[in-house]
């Protein structure tokens, strides 16, 4: 089965709606324009049941097939949110809203899963109950967490739960997954460093912190060298340092914040007990006072084996067994569908984007001509996960 005949024939109709999300960019749980334009297409749609505010701004769209035999309940995911990135491309549909644009491909996203929606009211060729999920705030509000919270696989009774990102880097018409761990745990950090301040020209009458944050700096990288195991994964970033206002006057404090990645729970603890006693051991060893904020963020995204499985054939089935990469390395990025993997067994995949910037750049666009590849892979889970006898 490659890409189905139906959605070829309204792919440029998602097109529009997709450019549309990307010239009206919002942030976070802000998306009530985006969210607003989903509820509508939904009813027009014809889904059974249209429901907003799950998660504040989510929106969710109940579509049963022309059987519901098997009970069944398959849940798809999609991110509305944008980034606060001013954007960097002369396209036509270039952001309207001053330093936000969607820098991540999550107007693809919306718009796929939509154009899914609306092949799945039409047909109904499935055994089951498909639950179309419109996420907001997977940009660092976490979301997906609060949509779970709001209970949404109860409402609902999701079984089990996929989700997409598209993939620059990857060749349009490919896809990538792998089992287990598949994009890591992302907590952060702020610390701030009390010394004691003065002259540039009496440094012995100060406790200088911009020297103590240099020794942190510099023993935080043994976290990753020294402390995890080798064949495991972990970042140590510190990325902002803030301390000083004048060329010679040693401040009274200095700021770090700082990124830790993992993909294991077992070192995601032991990467932040370390981070903790490294801190403490180098500020109290200098004379400084350590404050540390340590917050933990999304969880590893770890995709259920058996579901990765599913998820590959049905892939396949959409562009052949040679563009489908089933042992693509994990990223050290982060996703908050990480929260629903963790209620319900699932799968997130990665749709190749082909030759264009990262995700997060300025210049990034959504490749358009992935979007019949994405939508075809949902209708495709749930008419084989569900499948109509």
């Amino acid at each position: 089965m490659p890409i189905i005949n139906r959605i070829a024939d309204f792919a440029d109709e998602i097109t529009s709606w997709r450019r549309d999300f990307h010239e009206n960019p919002e942030l976070q749980f802000d998306v009530h324009r985006t969210a607003g334009i989903v509820a509508e297409k939904l009813k027009a749609f014809g889904c059974d049941e249209v429901v907003t505010g799950i998660g504040r701004t989510g929106v969710v769209g109940v579509i049963k097939g022309r059987l519901n035999g098997s009970k069944k309940v398959i849940g798809l995911r999609a991110d509305m949110d944008a980034l606060p990135i001013e954007e960097a491309t002369d396209v036509p549909y270039k952001s309207k809203v001053p330093g936000k644009m969607h820098a991540c491909g999550h107007d693809g996203h919306t718009s796929m899963l939509l154009g899914a929606a609306k092949y799945l009211a039409e047909t109904r060729n499935f055994d089951g109950i498909a639950i179309v999920i419109f996420q907001p705030a997977e940009e660092g509000g976490g979301g997906a967490d609060v949509m779970v919270k709001d209970g949404l696989m109860e409402r609902f009774g999701i079984q089990e739960v996929y989700g997409m990102h598209n993939m620059p880097g990857i060749p349009v018409g490919h896809f990538a997954i792998r089992p287990g761990p598949t994009a890591a745990a992302a907590d952060r950090f702020t610390l701030v460093i009390e010394g004691k301040g003065g002259h540039a020209a009496q440094p012995h009458n100060s406790v200088d912190p911009i020297l103590v944050a240099s020794h942190v700096i510099t023993a935080l990288q043994s976290v990753v060298s020294r402390t995890v195991d080798p064949l495991d994964s972990a970042v140590v970033s510190v990325c902002t340092v803030k301390a000083g206002e004048a060329y010679n006057v040693i401040p009274h404090q200095a700021t770090l914040l700082g990124t830790v990645r993992s993909l294991t729970p077992q070192v995601r603890d032991l990467s932040e007990a370390r981070v903790r006693t490294i801190i403490e051991s180098v500020c109290t060893a200098f004379g400084a006072t350590a404050k540390l904020d340590y917050d933990r963020g999304y969880p590893v995204t770890v995709n259920d084996p058996e579901k990765t499985v599913f998820m590959a054939e049905a892939a396949r089935a959409i562009v052949g067994d040679t563009a489908v990469d089933t042992s693509v390395l994990p990223m050290m990025g982060a996703e908050d569908f990480s929260y629903m993997l963790e209620q319900r067994p699932g799968a997130y995949i990665f749709l190749g984007n082909g030759d264009t910037p990262g995700c997060h750049h300025p210049a990034y666009d959504f490749n358009d001509s992935a979007t019949p590849y994405g939508v075809s892979l949902w209708v495709k889970i749930i008419e084989t996960g569900m499948p109509a006898r």
